[in-house]
């Protein structure tokens, strides 16, 4: 790498952590020096003899980014003159709703408080971009928005209403299924007792939205499980599930065996495709570093079929199994598991359905039956 760096500390919240250069050229992470805090390292990020792990902290930084799969980032970033993702990090310090981690260019005189986006308010223009539409100002664009940190590959933004952070995200393909999906999650959750972020549907242009407020406040943050994963090496003889449960178990993170099970069992039940390591994971909080526990249930709109006319067949799963027949064999107790908490479950999935314009009532019975005979496997 060559070419000017720019000279920052990785900071959390207002802690130096260590201090580093990010090549301009390409966003990543060049040298990595004067550790100040190594408690506060990114979890997963390791230490050598020869010191940090650069390569391991930057690709930990370009985690960060949208990824190059999201829908309309290709155009987003064309109309903007930016080259990849990875160049928005530095438009906003790297800043995300989800933890408290980001940079601050030497001698600036920043402070978390005056820039964080849980307690500042942000920039709307990056949402507009990736959503198509031109921003207000067209001449004046500000790119110091957590739209610059956020994962997935469906369109989504952050949005501010009565002093709240929302997340609004969208759907795909011929039935655009995703939000109505996430509802329906919620109605599976809700009746088992399970701890989930609670979503609901909005309209806009006439698309379907999903709406759903951040669970993520200026003490704690969420720990994607990808990250914890890489705080142990996995041993050769440990399966996954139970090498992520014993990281969870070394760090000291309550209840995750049971919470894991739990999340897994409402998967099986709306066949969840894409539980994949970035969309569950833990909470710790952010001034004491004490892990919290099994983050609430979120992000499980690729699932009930949502992008097939063929309702009922298992098109697979992640993140242990590639099915959810042997995925669901993890689960050890399922003494907590009351199948009358779904009397009335068929009703309400057609109900919420009833809304999409593109779920015809076919489609909708044909779903609900299905979820309903998934549910009564448990009874069995």
């Amino acid at each position: 790498m060559g070419g000017e760096q720019m000279e920052c500390a990785l900071m959390h919240k207002n802690i130096p952590v260590l201090d580093m250069s990010i090549d301009d050229a390409t966003a990543h992470i060049a040298k990595v020096r004067n550790a100040h805090d190594i408690r506060r390292l990114p979890p997963g990020i390791h230490i050598f003899k020869s010191g940090i792990d650069r390569k391991g902290l930057d690709d930990w930084w370009t985690g960060r980014s949208i990824p190059a799969s999201r829908d309309g980032i290709n155009d987003a970033l064309q109309s903007i003159g930016v080259r990849s993702p990875r160049m928005l990090l530095d438009k906003c310090y790297g800043l995300s709703l989800s933890d408290q981690y980001w940079i601050c260019p030497k001698n600036s005189g920043l402070r978390w408080e005056n820039v964080n986006f849980f307690q500042n308010d942000f920039s709307k223009d990056m949402g507009e971009i990736l959503f198509g539409h031109e921003p207000a100002d067209s001449d004046h664009v500000s790119l110091m928005s957590p739209d610059n940190t956020s994962d997935g590959w469906l369109r989504k933004k952050w949005i501010i209403a009565d002093g709240k952070r929302f997340l609004m995200k969208g759907g795909s393909g011929v039935y655009q299924q995703e939000p109505f999906n996430e509802v329906i999650a919620c109605a599976v959750m809700r009746r088992l007792n399970i701890s989930h972020v609670k979503y609901t549907l909005m309209f806009d242009g006439g698309k379907p939205y999903s709406l759903c407020e951040n669970f993520v406040t200026p003490g704690t943050e969420l720990i994607p499980a990808w990250r914890v994963l890489q705080t142990r090496k996995q041993p050769n003889n440990r399966g996954t599930r139970d090498h992520f449960i014993d990281c969870c178990d070394t760090l000291g993170a309550p209840g995750v065996k049971d919470a894991l099970g739990r999340m897994l069992t409402v998967d099986y039940i709306i066949a969840n495709e894409d539980r994949h390591w970035n969309n569950f994971g833990l909470v710790r909080n952010a001034d004491t570093l004490k892990w919290l526990g099994f983050a609430p249930v979120y992000d499980s709109g690729t699932s009930l079929w949502y992008n097939t006319p063929h309702v009922g067949m298992d098109d697979g799963c992640k993140p242990f199994r590639k099915s959810h027949v042997e995925q669901i064999k993890l689960v050890e107790d399922l003494s907590w598991f009351d199948l009358r908490a779904f009397d009335g479950l068929d009703n309400e999935i057609m109900e919420i359905l009833r809304s999409s314009d593109r779920v015809d009532e076919n489609r909708r019975n044909r779903i609900a039956s299905v979820v309903m005979e998934r549910c009564e496997r448990f009874g069995l």
